[in-house]
């Protein structure tokens, strides 16, 4: 007998029932029906900062942007996601999903870093670009400080090189 004619076949109060635990279950904190998978296979491309190279996924698409790191479980310290939006303007990211705590560098179209905000787990408090960029990167929370990058030090890779 299939699910849909066990169901059918159980009492009105079993089928109250379980049409209550299902409308339960979608107002657990955190739960969802369909969590998204996290982004692994986008297209990459090599960034540097000064000696240092970055591989980074790059998010293109609104889609793509919309769902960044979320339900990532680790990323390796020289990986990140670069987000490139079609002109510059405000940024503003926040953690809904995303279980690494990062750090998000927002990058002008030249490559150089406008500011830094480290960004903790699963909130959605909003981090917001100092003035108007295209380009906002995330990786490992402390990456930055640890390679000794603040505002004004400078990334460079295929994506700054029309700007220069």
């Amino acid at each position: 007998m299939s699910i849909k004619n066990r169901f059918l076949h159980c009492g009105k109060a079993a089928r109250r029932l379980l049409g209550t635990l299902a409308a339960a279950a979608l107002l657990l904190p955190g739960w969802s029906a369909a969590q998204p998978a996290p982004q692994m296979n986008l297209q990459r491309v090599k960034l540097s900062a000064g000696m240092h190279v970055i591989d980074a996924q790059v998010a293109l698409t609104p889609e793509q942007r919309q769902l960044g790191l979320m339900m990532r479980q680790s990323m390796p310290q020289h990986e990140g996601m670069v987000f490139v939006f079609e002109q510059p303007s405000q940024q503003c990211f926040w953690m809904k999903n995303t279980l690494l705590p990062l750090t998000a560098a927002f990058v002008a179209d030249d490559g150089t870093i406008v500011n830094l905000a480290d960004m903790k787990p699963e909130t959605t408090e909003s981090h917001c670009s100092a003035k108007p960029v295209r380009y906002v990167l995330e990786m490992n929370q402390g990456w930055f400080a640890k390679k000794g990058l603040k505002p004004d030090s400078r990334l460079s890779g295929p994506l700054f090189e029309a700007a220069r």
